[in-house]
């Protein structure tokens, strides 16, 4: 969706989301329940994601914010009138894998004793081209040798043709399996 499309829906209509940011951020959607929750934390669980749903069902951007938790980002929580349960029987349903975000990478994260993460040295080294390789090493705890030994492995990588990654199914495909595994669920509820 273009941001100027986006600005536009958000100002003629408020996200639940956003303006019930407590419901939708409440732990008791952030995980899934266990199976020793009591009744109430359960009665509540349903109270809580009943909202979250009509809620989600009549925001404008909900086709969108479905189709990216779906098929683009592993995201916790409630989101898009679904559960993480739900998006993974649903990525299952139409053959994709989402990997969740490596935070440790993406923050440059090291601890001792740990093994060097081949994409981590060369995220560091693309985003400090004009450091030293040393000071590359030291940044992540390991030796020069083990920072060029990387980067080698990176380059002859990069020498190789990139495997082709499978197409991302179209948001009539997401939509479809989201109407026969989840909505089904919601009209039951509102009869």
């Amino acid at each position: 969706m273009h941001p100027t499309t986006i600005a536009a829906e958000t100002n003629s209509s408020t996200q639940g989301c956003l303006e019930f940011a407590s419901l939708y951020q409440h732990p008791l959607l952030e995980e899934p329940l266990t199976s020793s929750a009591c009744a109430d934390d359960r009665r509540q669980y349903m109270m809580m994601t009943r909202k979250a749903q009509n809620l989600c069902l009549e925001c404008p951007l909900m086709t969108q914010c479905l189709y990216d938790a779906v098929v683009n980002h592993d995201v916790a929580g409630f989101v898009a009138g679904t559960t993480p349960q739900q998006r993974k029987e649903m990525r299952a349903k139409l053959g994709i894998t989402v990997a969740p975000e490596d935070f440790d990478t993406l923050a440059g994260v090291t601890a001792r004793h740990r093994q060097v993460d081949h994409d981590e040295v060369v995220r560091l080294r693309h985003a400090n081209p004009h450091e030293s390789l040393e000071t590359l090493a030291h940044r992540l705890g390991c030796s020069l040798s083990t920072v060029k030994r990387h980067l080698r492995k990176h380059r002859a990588e990069a020498d190789k043709p990139a495997p082709k990654k499978p197409a991302k199914p179209a948001l009539a495909e997401v939509l479809a399996v989201y109407r026969a595994m989840v909505a089904p669920s919601h009209q039951r509820r509102a009869a």
